[in-house]
């Protein structure tokens, strides 16, 4: 069952990735999905993008998907930079059954939410996510962007330009003032679409997927994403297949980010293609 052209002529087809190592490492999950781990972004890959974050939900055939999923494989994964229970609160994934076997890697893999137990983990947060905070209103202020919006992410603080009269121009404009007051303080700033991210360093979404996937044993990893913050991911993936272990990159495609599309294994039409891949991946495993 795990040869290559079984894994394309069931009645239920799965797309083709266009690399080689896209194709084996999908043949590899369809081979031994029971050590499969399935990563996944969340904004702009379970969910669409939108002006407000706060409005940000799970597309609605996404849980379905990934309930049908999960008890096929050794884990699904949502690795976020929002805090963990804010995504499983847009995603909707606590109490559901089939998603046992789901985690919410939350702010980078720095808290761990368990759909087993619905218990959160979290170390203490940095002093200089406060210090920043306190000083962000002035220096928005003084970069005269209107439209800019201040989203509070408990572990981070993140500036959103897309409501702005010219969003690109605003972030190219604050990127230097924003990654100053970050770097004061010991954090970075993580760019993404038409939002700029100001986190503490040493944790990023392919150390989360790296940890995660090794800790696990995984025989194989498909992890999918949409945006810059996404790229580590890819990283870790191109990792664990230089050691052996098959990967597929998918991306969720926008006409926003070009960077992750140019090196996916398999590009679909954003959170709508995920979630169709992920439902024909459930049909398709046994």
């Amino acid at each position: 069952m795990g040869s290559h052209t079984d894994a394309h002529t069931s009645t239920d087809p799965l797309p083709t990735p266009v690399t080689a190592a896209g194709r084996a490492g999908l043949d590899a999950l369809v081979a031994d999905p029971g050590r499969a781990v399935i990563a996944l972004d969340f904004d702009g890959t379970l969910a669409e993008i939108v002006p407000d974050p706060d409005q940000a939900r799970a597309h609605p055939d996404a849980v379905p998907a990934l309930a049908a999923l999960a008890p096929k494989v050794a884990s699904v994964a949502v690795i976020t930079g929002r805090p963990a229970e804010v995504a499983v609160h847009h995603g909707g994934f606590a109490g559901v059954p089939g998603l046992e076997h789901l985690v919410v890697l939350g702010h980078y893999g720095a808290e761990r939410w368990d759909a087993a137990t619905g218990t959160l983990s979290a170390p203490a947060p940095h002093p200089g996510v406060a210090a920043v905070r306190a000083e962000l209103p002035a220096l928005l202020e003084r970069a005269g962007e209107d439209g800019t919006r201040v989203e509070e992410k408990g572990r981070s603080v993140a500036v959103h330009t897309r409501r702005a009269t010219d969003p690109q121009a605003a972030f190219e404009a604050l990127r230097g003032p924003l990654g100053d007051l970050a770097a004061r303080h010991g954090l970075i700033v993580e760019p993404g679409r038409m939002v700029l991210e100001l986190r503490p360093p040493g944790m990023d979404k392919g150390v989360a997927l790296l940890d995660h996937a090794r800790g696990l044993g995984a025989g194989t990893v498909l992890y999918a994403g949409d945006d810059l913050g996404d790229l580590p991911a890819y990283d870790a993936v191109d990792t664990l297949r230089a050691g052996g272990t098959p990967g597929l990159l998918v991306c969720s495609g926008s006409d926003e980010v070009t960077e992750l599309k140019r090196r996916a294994d398999l590009e679909v039409p954003g959170p709508a293609g995920v979630v169709a891949l992920l439902a024909a991946l459930a049909r398709r495993l046994v």
